[in-house]
């Protein structure tokens, strides 16, 4: 009796695929404790976002209704992401559970917690600016990793990349 293993895993590729998706819209963030991950193959539905406002890197977050943009300080180990709009320029301050989100960089792998930093005119418990540290991020390299957090109620996922500066 012959055992068939090419299709079996073709198929598991396939369900792998699937289950991965390809990026582009914003995906809620597991619970697991597991960082989400960047997709190196997968093309976004969007244009490449390019440099933010704040000269960071924009990812999209919920299909295009935020954007949000990363920016680090080496001297400081301390990266700041902005809640941006639509129109990827303007603050959109939002209501963040436990007023947190969560950057998750992939090389080297490691996690800071983001705690909301409102600007000024920003109260009620939203805020457009979110600010965490950790030793890592004094390496000066292009960070990619994600960004994640609950806003309103709903979880979002954007996965981001730096780019070398000119």
């Amino acid at each position: 009796m012959k055992i068939a293993f090419v299709p079996l895993a073709g198929s598991t590729m396939l369900t792998v695929s699937f289950v991965l998706g390809c990026g582009g819209d914003s995906k809620p963030f597991g619970t697991t404790g597991t960082p989400p991950t960047p997709s190196s193959t997968a093309a976004p539905k969007h244009a490449a976002h390019g440099t933010g406002p704040h000269e960071g890197a924009v990812a999209d977050w919920g299909g295009g209704k935020y954007h949000v943009e990363f920016t680090v300080d080496h001297d400081k180990q301390e990266a700041t992401v902005y809640v941006l709009g639509s129109d990827e320029k303007t603050a959109a301050p939002i209501k963040a559970k436990d007023g947190k989100l969560l950057l998750s960089i992939a090389q080297p792998a490691f996690q800071v917690e983001l705690i909301a930093a409102p600007e000024a005119g920003e109260s009620g418990g939203v805020a457009s600016k979110y600010v965490g540290k950790h030793e890592k991020l004094g390496i000066v390299q292009e960070f990619a990793g994600s960004i994640s957090g609950e806003a309103e109620g709903t979880p979002y996922v954007g996965e981001f990349k730096e780019e070398p500066h000119p």
